[in-house]
């Protein structure tokens, strides 16, 4: 946690962190007024029931960094906890609670995201419900305090062994032109790669005698490097440390990665070879960052996937240091075939697009759980909270949704109840959660039969019973598609707007509340 959040604490405001490495007992939340926390925590903290979840009603600002994360693994665990915030507070707005939030979109609830990185912002702000005409703020490349120099480096040889050994040459080059001068981050993309990598660097500069150019205050930094690698627990950080180089990566002990980033910010250790832990989640800068190499492991698929623009950007991102450069410098490397891939990417950047439908049987598991989800219908309406129905909507193709869809399904109710069914199949065949196939199709002939007593289609406006409507205000309503639970809770005012007929606002609301309503709670 940084020191800025310490400093609110001579304004009497107590922030405490809630991650996997730091944990809060139930009086200590209770007793913090800002929680700095991982998505993942804070979606365990509000899948619990109960008592558990009293306190969660006194959040009323809740601030995604790296909001487009949503494109990553972790994606969906965002989404599931906006989707969640979003459907709790209308529940209580509906129920009289507090009143909306005009930034937020809530019942006293401000969701606010950041990024910098974000191609597609409009949609993000859509799924957090932002008024984009109060509430969005878009930021291009002329705001950054450090302009950035990028290069771009192809490697044409065929076999892996001399590929690896021209990767390790091209670096050992890049960070001898910053020696002495400037710090350098390099990124690789394993925790044994770190390690593999530093030490070709530090045994490349003892074979050649370049190690001492590294030290800017030699005597000061050997000294204060030399009695930190003594307090370290990682073997090859303690062999490492007392040349200047350095390792960080998610598989060390939280004492020892706090120890190498703050040997790295006071300048003592001049290059760091890390993973992308240190791309995403902690900001600390170089004026110099390498790449090396651009293909990642990907378990789940069983197979070498290249790196996404978002990643490449994230990483580049951290060249330049404010307080220190007039420019920053990102070196990508990777091989000769993709060179051209990676210059395309990072000029025409792709939108972020949602990773929900992965794992959407376990989001809705969540939901039932908690009991804000019991019927298909519920589900289709909390699928509507998410960040996937935002890009369905925008790329329908790209999500499976038929084609003809926008006519005859614009708000996609059908394809949605279609990934629910699919997604609640799936639980009850595993036995999770039991599927009342039978009270669906039971609710589903009552509709039907409804439908053909009254002879009104369900699509058709209710308020076509009462004739003295006129026949164009009820085909207005009808195109718009507003649920009828919306139009019941505006007032004459907003009906009138509605349907561009002043006049008529207040016949609407007495017609619609004479319109009996029955809520099962």
């Amino acid at each position: 946690m940084g020191l800025r959040f310490k400093r609110l604490s001579s304004y009497g405001i107590k922030v405490d962190e809630l991650t996997g490495d730091h944990q809060l007992s139930r009086e200590q939340i209770y007793e913090t007024q800002v929680i700095v926390c991982t998505p993942e925590k804070w979606d365990v903290v509000t899948r619990r029931g109960g008592d558990e979840r009293a306190y969660i009603t006194l959040v009323r600002l809740i601030i995604f960094d790296e909001i487009h994360l949503l494109h990553d693994d972790r994606g969906p665990i965002l989404e599931g906890i906006v989707a969640r915030t979003l459907r709790a507070v209308e529940s209580t707005a509906a129920a009289g609670g507090a009143g909306s939030n005009e930034i937020g979109g809530g019942a006293g609830v401000r969701l606010v995201g950041l990024s910098a990185t974000l191609p597609n912002f409009e949609d993000v702000a859509t799924f957090l419900r932002v008024d984009c005409a109060k509430g969005l703020f878009y930021f291009d490349n002329s705001y950054r305090p450090v302009p950035l120099k990028q290069q771009y480096i192809g490697i044409t040889e065929k076999k892996a062994v001399k590929r690896y050994q021209a990767m390790n040459d091209i670096v050992y080059s890049k960070v001898m032109e910053n020696a002495g001068r400037n710090q350098v981050l390099v990124f690789v993309h394993s925790r044994k790669e770190t390690g593999k990598t530093a030490r070709m660097l530090r045994d490349a500069c003892l074979e050649k005698d370049t190690l001492g150019v590294f030290m800017k205050d030699k005597n000061a930094s050997t000294m204060v490097l030399r009695q930190e690698a003594e307090h370290v627990k990682n073997h090859e950080l303690k062999d490492l440390l007392p040349y200047g180089f350095g390792i960080h990566h998610a598989g060390m002990s939280r004492v020892d990665r706090m120890l190498v980033e703050e040997l790295f910010a006071d300048r003592h250790i001049q290059v760091l070879v890390s993973t992308a832990t240190l791309a995403w989640g902690v900001n600390l800068p170089a004026h110099t960052v390498i790449i090396k190499g651009t293909q990642i492991y990907n378990p789940e698929k069983g197979r070498w996937t290249e790196l996404s623009s978002m990643d490449v950007m994230q990483m580049l991102g951290r060249a330049g240091r404010p307080q220190y450069d007039t420019e920053g410098v990102g070196i990508l490397i990777t091989n000769h075939t993709e060179l051209q891939y990676y210059l395309s990417l990072m000029n025409q950047q792709l939108p972020i697009e949602s990773q929900l439908i992965a794992r959407l049987p376990d989001l809705l598991n969540a939901e039932v759980v908690l009991g804000t989800v019991s019927t298909i219908r519920e589900a289709v309406t909390w699928l509507g909270f998410t960040y996937l129905y935002i890009r369905m909507l925008r790329n329908p193709a790209l999500y499976g949704v038929p084609d003809g869809s926008e006519k005859s399904d614009p708000w996609l109710d059908q394809y949605r109840r279609d990934l629910i069914h699919t997604a609640a199949l799936e639980l009850d065949r595993y036995s999770i959660f039991a599927f009342l196939f039978a009270v669906e199709l039971a609710d589903n002939a009552l509709t039907l039969a409804k439908m053909v007593e009254r002879r009104m289609w369900e699509s058709m406006c209710p308020l076509r019973q009462f004739k003295k409507l006129p026949d164009d205000v009820i085909r207005k309503l009808e195109k718009k598609s507003i649920p009828f639970d919306r139009l019941y809770d505006m007032n004459h005012h907003e009906l009138g707007e509605l349907v561009r007929m002043p006049k008529l606002g207040k016949p609407l609301h007495k017609y619609l509340h004479q319109l009996p309503r029955l809520e099962n709670r």
